[in-house]
């Protein structure tokens, strides 16, 4: 049986709201227009729900809830909106989805979201893309910081907005089905070095949680917590998860741009095969 009050909001937030259901309604409206070749398989479409419908799961059911007065279901909530559900829906390659709708924007529409392009080449940006992704991270598990944004609703909301919207704009530079070759994509190698990298600070992060002697985030001291768990333990948890998951992500997404890797390579040694056997 579903618990009907788990699904509930805990704190309704009509921006998250209208942003998922956006979404969904414009992935479900778009995905039957677009052309046969270019119409994502069923295993995209399963794969990009699933990821939409995590990251709303952490952010508007009860799970919010035990997120604000347990560390570990945060950190939790966190790899779920900055790893787990942006990996999922940018691997499931949304870029026709895309595409159908930025064909459908007016010339006058397109000159207003110049600057938003130019923000995002900026964000995109190979340098940028890492230090942003980690360093969204080391910021808000600051300990003032993290004190402020627990007790501010703004300031909870945003960072958790910038968590989502950071994780889908990096892990989609990762996983960008464009060709290195023919487009502005990253090649495999700076793809492969990236996850590599941004892992290392990320696992020193979650370790000096793990191994610190004293509480580094009182504020659920403050508030209380859900569930009578010893601090101690609620903070263990937190930065086994701050630490392992995240680089098990780097790892999934080295092993998967491998596979893509090894495919590129194999096509242009496949297609003079071809010609030649094909030829009288």
């Amino acid at each position: 049986m579903i618990d009907l009050d788990f699904l509930a909001p805990y704190d309704v937030s009509p921006l998250t709201l209208v942003a998922f259901a956006l979404t969904l309604l414009g992935y479900g409206y778009a995905l039957p227009r677009l052309p046969p070749d270019e119409r994502p398989g069923r295993l995209r479409v399963f794969t990009f729900t699933i990821g939409v419908l995590l990251c709303y799961a952490v952010m508007q059911t009860r799970f919010d809830y035990y997120a604000q007065y347990m560390f570990f279901i945060h950190r939790g909530q966190h790899l779920i909106l900055h790893h787990i559900g942006p990996f999922l829906i940018a691997l499931s390659n949304p870029l026709p989805i895309l595409r159908f709708w930025h064909a459908r924007i007016s010339p006058a529409g397109r000159r207003w979201l110049r600057p938003v392009a130019m923000a995002y080449r900026t964000v995109q940006h190979p340098v940028v893309a890492p230090v942003l992704f980690v360093g969204l991270i080391y910021f808000w598990l600051w300990p003032p910081v993290h004190f402020n944004a627990m007790l501010s609703r703004q300031l909870y909301w945003t960072m958790n907005w910038s968590m989502l919207v950071d994780g889908l704009l990096f892990w989609w530079l990762m996983f960008d089905p464009r060709s290195p070759v023919t487009a502005a994509a990253l090649g495999h190698g700076k793809r492969i070095l990236i996850l590599a990298l941004v892992a290392i600070p990320q696992m020193v992060l979650g370790a000096s949680i793990v191994f610190s002697r004293g509480m580094v985030y009182d504020v659920y001291e403050v508030c209380g917590r859900a569930w009578p768990m010893a601090p101690e333990t609620d903070q263990l948890l937190g930065g086994l998860l701050t630490w392992i998951p995240p680089a098990m992500m780097s790892i999934l997404g080295i092993l998967l741009l491998l596979r893509r890797a090894m495919h590129a390579d194999e096509k242009p040694a496949v297609q003079p095969a071809i010609t030649q056997g094909s030829a009288p």
